[in-house]
C-alpha cells in the first residue's frame, strides 16, 4: 500500500469512523451500567481499542477525538436531547427510544454542536453507524432524517 496523501486520508476516515463507533459504544455502556465517562473511556483504550481479541485486531481509532466525542456528549447532553426531541414525533421522546439510537443521537449531536466537522459530513458518518447497527431495519432513515432536523436547527447557516 502507498504512504502518500491518499493514504495517509483515508487512514484518517478510518481512524475518525473508529472513534465515533467506539463513542456510541461507550455512551451506550455508560447508560447501561451507570459507569463514569473516565471509566469507561479508560476500559476502551485498555481492553477495546486497537486490543486483539480471539486472532482479531478492533479497529485504531482517532483517540482525541474519542475522548472529545464522550466527553461533549456528556456536556452537552440536555441540549442534544432537546434538540433531539424536537426532531422526534410529540410522542416519542428520546427517552423512550432504542438505547443504541439514542447513543448516537448523542455523539452526532456532541460533534454538530462542536462545529468542528462540517454537518453534512456528519450525518453521513452516522447514518452509516446506523447501518452497521441495524442492517436490515429502517434505523438508517430514521437517523437520516432526524440528524438532518438536528443539523438545520444547530447549524442552520451551513444549510442555507
Amino acid at each position: 500500500m502507498s504512504s502518500g496523501p491518499e493514504s495517509r486520508q483515508a487512514e484518517r476516515r478510518a481512524r475518525s469512523s473508529a472513534a465515533r463507533l467506539y463513542a456510541v459504544q461507550a455512551l451506550f455502556q455508560m447508560e447501561a451500567s451507570g459507569q463514569s465517562a473516565d471509566r469507561v473511556q479508560r476500559e476502551f483504550r485498555d481492553y477495546r481499542i486497537a486490543t486483539e481479541y480471539e486472532g482479531v485486531v478492533s479497529p485504531e481509532a482517532d483517540d482525541a477525538l474519542f475522548q472529545r466525542l464522550v466527553d461533549d456528549a456528556v456536556t452537552w447532553q440536555s441540549r442534544v436531547d432537546q434538540a433531539t426531541d424536537r426532531a422526534l414525533v410529540a410522542k416519542w421522546p428520546i427517552d423512550r427510544i432504542d438505547p443504541v439510537l439514542r447513543a448516537l443521537f448523542r455523539a452526532s449531536g456532541a460533534e454538530l454542536v462542536a462545529k468542528g466537522t462540517p454537518a453534512r459530513v456528519v450525518i453521513t458518518e452516522y447514518v452509516r453507524l446506523a447501518e452497521a447497527f441495524f442492517p436490515d431495519g429502517r434505523e438508517p432513515r430514521f437517523v437520516n432524517a432526524v440528524l438532518d432536523h438536528v443539523a438545520r436547527e444547530l447549524r442552520p447557516d451551513e444549510f442555507s
